[in-house]
């Protein structure tokens, strides 16, 4: 066993500062913020002597361990999945049973939507979680996906004025129950929807109408770029004006990449796999 006293200079002064931070760290009299200082201070420490035991050893460490039995991993591979499926119209649903993931994409004329228009990027993507959590058939999920999807259709077709309903497609995969959330949270990361909330533009497109007391509330982005909610139309406000929901958009679309085709969602699908 080597001596407490042996070992070179660096290694010892290390350990008489580590006695030394023991005691401090001990006194009743340390307050709350210097303690939060110290924890951070003693953390950062942690973490360079552990960089430097990498660096000593002469087996290299791998970047990344690949866990199939991951949340994250498997919604990403589901997500791939839902994206190898067929394209159909969405004016044409036909009802089925099932929950899982979908995606909607626009191939329409919007001058707004160009950057997207007939490209693989999805304007907007979705869940449906089944009837049952722990449901183990189709069946047993209910027609969850098909009316999630006749939902959006409804909305959308209200909107005449600005949208057409023939300028919709969807992809949808039926999941096994409990990971479509983990679908639907990486395509949100992946594909950056803009009608998506969590892109914070174009928000507005699943909420259903408020009641006569919260009318009040401010018209949300997708209703005031795409009247014809009749529920709608009754607040009073808009949460953004067109002005500043187009400007976002543009700045989105320089920000984030677009998907002309599977071959690049394939690709870059691949380029977050890959390990450095």
């Amino acid at each position: 066993m080597i001596s407490r006293d042996t070992g070179p200079e660096s290694v010892i002064a290390l350990r008489a500062s580590l006695e030394q931070l023991t005691s401090n760290a001990s006194e009743a009299s340390l307050s709350v913020a210097m303690r939060r200082k110290l924890e951070t201070q003693i953390k950062e420490a942690i973490d360079e002597l552990t960089a430097l035991l990498v660096t000593l050893d002469p087996i290299a460490q791998p970047t990344a361990v690949f866990d199939p039995s991951n949340p994250k991993l498997v919604g990403r591979f589901v997500a791939l999945a839902m994206v190898a499926q067929d394209r159909h119209p969405l004016s044409n649903i036909p009802k089925f049973y099932g929950s899982g993931v979908y995606a909607i994409y626009y191939k329409g004329s919007f001058p707004a939507y160009h950057p997207i228009s007939n490209t693989e990027t999805p304007i907007y993507v979705g869940q449906a979680s089944p009837s049952l959590s722990n449901a183990r058939t189709p069946v047993e999920q209910g027609a969850k996906l098909s009316g999630r999807l006749s939902d959006h259709r409804k909305n959308i077709g209200k909107a005449m004025s600005t949208l057409d309903l023939v300028d919709f497609e969807f992809r949808s995969l039926v999941v096994q129950s409990g990971w479509e959330t983990a679908a639907e949270d990486y395509l949100i990361h992946f594909f950056r929807p803009i009608w998506n909330s969590e892109t914070n533009i174009l928000y507005g497109l699943g909420k259903h109408g408020d009641s006569a007391t919260t009318r009040a509330n401010k018209r949300s982005p997708w209703d005031t770029l795409h009247p014809g909610r009749a529920w709608a139309a009754a607040s009073t406000e808009d949460a953004k004006s067109i002005g500043q929901i187009e400007a976002e958009l543009v700045i989105h679309f320089k920000q984030n990449a677009v998907y002309p085709d599977l071959q690049s969602v394939i690709g870059d699908f691949v380029e977050e796999l890959r390990q450095g």
